[in-house]
């Protein structure tokens, strides 16, 4: 009977550590959780940011573009514009030059 008494406080002494264990091993496994979500939170942050950055730098870039685009479009047709007048001019020139 004595032995049966040490077996039982034997075996509340084993569930009530493995208890405590388990009890400890779900705290750490939730704080783990929560640090991992607050790096993942900062990294998020931290990403979207820099896509934000890039996002304004490439509609700086376009804008950018587009005015280089269209001031070579505009000189393009400048010089061709020009070319064409000279060539009128030359031709008139031409005909109005007495042949000799």
């Amino acid at each position: 009977m004595k032995d049966q008494q040490e077996r039982s406080e034997k075996d509340a002494r084993r569930k009530e550590k493995r208890d405590t264990d388990e009890a400890q091993r779900v705290t750490k496994e939730q704080e783990r959780r929560k640090a991992y979500l607050e790096r993942e939170q900062v990294i998020e942050k931290a990403s979207e940011a820099g896509r934000k950055k890039r996002t304004e730098k490439r509609a700086a870039e376009e804008a950018d573009q587009l005015a280089r685009a269209q001031a070579r479009r505009t000189a393009y047709s400048d010089r061709e514009k020009s070319m064409g007048e000279t060539r009128d001019a030359r031709i008139l020139k031409d005909k109005k030059q007495p042949r000799k």
